[in-house]
């Protein structure tokens, strides 16, 4: 698995060259699109759900644009914006994953693809869905996961799931602030909400975590049953 592992390094190396890049050259619309928002219709609707989209492989802070969809389109619309931009991505980077199958292919052995396909196969979905509120991880996951037998209904489904909760928490937050010209207060928002991200993602991954231990040694007692039950 060691060359999978390095493909996977190197694509969130990638990603973080590429944040660095955008931020030296100082693009104003990536680094806070929300005065290109603030005039809302349709347009500034546009903008956002395509910004998202466009997070699978720029440096866009999709936290702003989601906030600054509940703040312009209320709590239902906002979500709804945020949730098709989000899952867009996703399904964007699954797509890129799989027209990449076939490099992957030629840089790892067929035995680490198989091991690699197997886990993916088995929790790969989980991952989408616990890596979509997650910078840089939600982008390589998604891209891995397209390189991975994962079926494209799975892939949608696991997207849906892990999209909606952030998409819902910052509508709210959007919502919640009442002068949208207050850069403090949105930034405020959306740290306590990332934050929140990041304290429910270590207690399912700590849970998670507990299971498969607790799934692996029960397993060689069952193994051994097994085995006098032939004898």
């Amino acid at each position: 698995m060691k060359r999978y592992l390095l493909i996977v390094a190197a694509t969130i190396a990638f990603f973080l060259t590429l944040f660095f890049a955008v931020q030296a050259l100082g693009v104003p619309l990536l680094a806070d699109p929300t005065p290109w928002m603030r005039q809302g219709g349709i347009l500034a609707g546009i903008l956002g759900v395509s910004l998202l989209i466009a997070d699978v492989l720029l440096p866009v802070p999709s936290s702003l644009v989601m906030v600054a969809h509940g703040a312009l389109f209320g709590v239902l619309k906002g979500t709804l914006l945020s949730l098709l931009g989000s899952m867009g991505a996703a399904l964007v980077g699954f797509a890129i994953g799989r027209r990449g199958g076939k490099l992957l292919d030629r840089l790892v052995t067929p035995a680490e693809r198989a091991r690699a396909d197997q886990m993916l196969a088995r929790w790969g979905a989980l991952a989408v869905a616990l890596t979509r509120p997650v910078p840089l991880l939600a982008e390589t996951t998604a891209i891995m996961a397209g390189a991975s037998p994962l079926a494209w209904r799975r892939m949608a489904l696991a997207s849906l799931v892990g999209s909606l909760p952030p998409s819902l928490i910052y509508a709210f937050t959007g919502a919640a602030v009442v002068n949208f010209q207050s850069t403090a207060m949105m930034f405020g928002a959306v740290l306590l909400a990332t934050g929140s991200f990041w304290v429910v993602g270590r207690l399912l991954d700590r849970y998670l975590s507990k299971r498969r231990n607790r799934r692996d040694a029960e397993q060689p007692d069952t193994n051994s049953d097994l085995k006098l039950a032939q004898e």
